[in-house]
């Protein structure tokens, strides 16, 4: 059976990669998957139909064989455990890239959604201009941790892997506002999964969605 993703009819972002949907894509596009696209509009995600399958009216849903998944690190981790390409087959370093995805997911993440909720959609409230900078400080701290672990590697752990994936999938929130020009290791990071092949295809399948004329 074909696997069959959902995605935004018209993404938020317009089609720069940021909607979840692009992770899924990126991960099927490494362990090399074909997959169908069912795209919903934002009325859709809240229908009964779409509920059933992701209980918070959101995206992206994975379905195959009978197997209905929610949640881009639930998914991400189940395409890696099946195919190969998105982690390794060491034991111990198995366990550390599913380490990296969950601090991706749950400790770099969180402050990164908290600034851009606050710089793109605070910007009216009082008290924006006291909160902003407080947000922004809690991303620097995480990105000056992640910076040191880094250091010179190319990836955080030996050879690219899902951990990879969602880590750069989560800096790439912090592209517009200009946060990441003052981390050279983690922009560079970033350029170098925005660089590869895999991910070239999931954001062209992405913007041509949002975009026709863009990824044409």
């Amino acid at each position: 059976m074909t696997i069959t993703i959902t995605a935004f009819e018209r993404s938020p972002d317009g089609g720069k990669g940021l909607a979840r949907d692009t992770r899924v894509r990126w991960a099927l596009e490494e362990v090399e998957q074909p997959y169908a696209v069912r795209l919903l509009s934002f009325a859709a995600m809240k229908e009964p139909e779409h509920l059933a399958l992701h209980p918070f009216g959101q995206i992206p849903t994975y379905q195959e064989d009978g197997l209905a998944l929610f949640e881009t690190g639930a998914i991400v981790l189940h395409l890696a455990e099946r195919h190969a390409g998105l982690l390794p087959d060491d034991a111990h370093a198995r366990a550390r890239a599913i380490s990296w995805m969950f601090a991706a997911l749950n400790t770099v993440e969180p402050p990164i959604l908290e600034f851009v909720t606050a710089w793109l959609f605070e910007r009216d409230k009082p008290w924006h201009e006291a909160r902003l900078p407080l947000v922004k400080d809690r991303v620097r701290q995480r990105l000056d941790q992640l910076s040191v672990r880094l250091g010179g590697a190319d990836w955080l752990d030996g050879a690219f892997s899902a951990g990879d994936l969602m880590m750069v999938s989560v800096l790439l929130r912090l592209k517009p506002s200009g946060m990441l020009e003052g981390h050279p290791v983690l922009a560079a990071y970033v350029a170098r999964g925005e660089a590869r092949p895999a991910y070239k295809r999931a954001f062209a399948a992405q913007l041509a969605v949002n975009n026709p004329q863009a990824a044409g």
